[in-house]
């Protein structure tokens, strides 16, 4: 019997809120930490990046629920080019606000092995030019920046000197909007013109941010309102996260499906069919972040991360446990007034194999509390997720620890995908992916 994986709060946050003091409640707000979005990762600041050889100012080629998305490319020619001749397009991914070029830069070039130049300085060596893009508003509706991307795939074409075919893909939701952007030139006959498509550990399945920590984001804002600029929760409430996350709670008091809580990824799941899935033409790659052996992190299902007494505030949240009905992930308790929460029937997706993100690390930060080293990172893309396992979206959580070394080719919806050889940070350029990568390109 197949059970729909939910989320059940009692005593509701409201009801916790009205019933303490504004001494109180300044007391609890100061205890859960400091205003700012919550799980947006912070710009790469090391390293030197290089000066871009043009940049492109993007809009979007058609809007998308009245709104036209802008975005911006930086080009870096090849070495020895004068011209855009072999172009890459490497799209940013999932965050908060505008991208950082720069920063996007610095984290793809960053040495992953001494004495070995860095990813994009081995694209340009190779002769291949890299063009970056970025978006205004991450945090905006898929469709409306893979606008900018077709904005973006057509500017190369008309800018590229001879008729070498491109190269295009993106990091986390950069894998989505430009798969999203081709599949959709391919349904409306526009040639892309595009060789090769590539995901670097993009969440094809869905993404996963603990349910636990969404609902912390939303009730620390119920208690510290929103002043005079984005509270913790904004990147938790905006499309792409609503389009992106498996599971997905709307605010601290939710109880229903966690699977269909929003609409919008209903809708974005039904575009994407609508356009074909993935763009058929190219030949698509795909590189995980997390191992394809079915070994995830050590972070046993229901252990307590946080179990902490502030005297007289209690705050306990465990990581995510393995189905089973009403099972506690939550509790925030204040003299009488209590908050709790449960799930049921929700698979153990924190020590799933992935790329992870220190989501719990950085609520620890933000509300400085202590934290086990262990602890501090989860999986975010869970492997088969970035591997394109051939699975109804709605439908795959029971694969979550799959062996991947010897998958049927008919189990993916990729041509050829490369996954790590330990769960690393998602997103992270490790010596495995980059090397498996640049033999990919090699023959182009």
């Amino acid at each position: 019997m197949s059970h729909e994986p939910r989320i059940d709060v009692e005593t509701r946050a409201q009801r916790v809120e009205h019933s303490l003091t504004a001494e109180q409640i300044e007391r609890i707000a100061e205890a859960l930490g400091e205003q700012g979005v919550w799980f947006a990762t912070p710009p790469t600041r090391q390293g030197q990046a290089r000066t871009a050889d043009t940049i492109w100012d993007l809009v979007g080629d058609r809007p998308h629920e009245g709104h036209t998305a802008t975005g911006r490319a930086a080009v870096h020619l090849a070495e020895g080019h004068t011209e855009l001749t072999r172009p890459l397009i490497l799209a940013d991914g999932f965050g908060y606000g505008p991208s950082d070029l720069d920063g996007l830069w610095r984290w793809f070039n960053a040495p992953y092995q001494q004495g070995t130049p860095g990813f994009l300085d081995q694209l340009r060596t190779m002769g291949i030019d890299v063009v970056l893009l970025g978006f205004d508003q991450r945090h905006t509706h898929i469709q409306a920046n893979a606008a900018v991307a077709v904005t973006c795939v057509q500017r190369v074409i008309a800018e590229r000197q001879g008729d070498d075919q491109l190269v295009v893909g993106g990091i986390s939701m950069g894998g989505i909007i430009t798969r999203y952007a081709l599949a959709r030139m391919e349904s409306e006959r526009v040639d892309h013109q595009t060789d090769k498509y590539f995901s670097w550990d993009s969440p094809h399945l869905g993404a996963w941010i603990p349910l636990v920590l969404q609902q912390l984001a939303y009730l620390h804002e119920a208690l510290q309102p929103r002043s005079d600029g984005p509270g913790q929760a904004e990147l938790i409430r905006s499309p792409a996260a609503q389009q992106l996350l498996w599971g997905w709670v709307g605010d601290a008091d939710y109880s229903g499906p966690v699977m269909t809580s929003s609409p919008l990824r209903a809708q974005f799941l039904d575009d994407l069919r609508r356009v074909g899935g993935f763009p058929a033409r190219p030949y698509k790659l795909g590189l995980a972040n997390g191992v394809g052996n079915g070994a995830g992190p050590d972070l046993p299902p229901g252990t307590p991360v946080f179990d902490l007494d502030f005297d007289p505030l209690r705050l306990v949240a465990r990581i995510q446990p393995d189905m089973g009905e009403l099972q506690n992930v939550g509790t925030l308790r204040f003299d009488a007034p209590k908050w709790t929460s449960a799930t049921s029937w929700v698979p153990a997706f924190d020590g799933a194999p992935g790329g992870t993100l220190d989501s719990w690390g950085q609520i620890a930060k933000a509300m400085d509390l202590p934290i086990q080293d262990r602890f501090r990172s989860s999986c975010f893309v869970p492997a088969v997720s970035a591997i394109a396992l051939a699975r109804d979206p709605f439908q795959w959580q029971s694969d979550l620890y799959e062996d991947l070394t010897d998958l049927p080719k008919d189990e993916t919806l990729l041509d050829a995908f490369c996954c790590d050889t330990a769960n690393a940070p998602h997103g992270a350029v490790t010596r495995t992916l980059a090397e498996w990568f640049l033999e990919q390109l090699a023959g182009w």
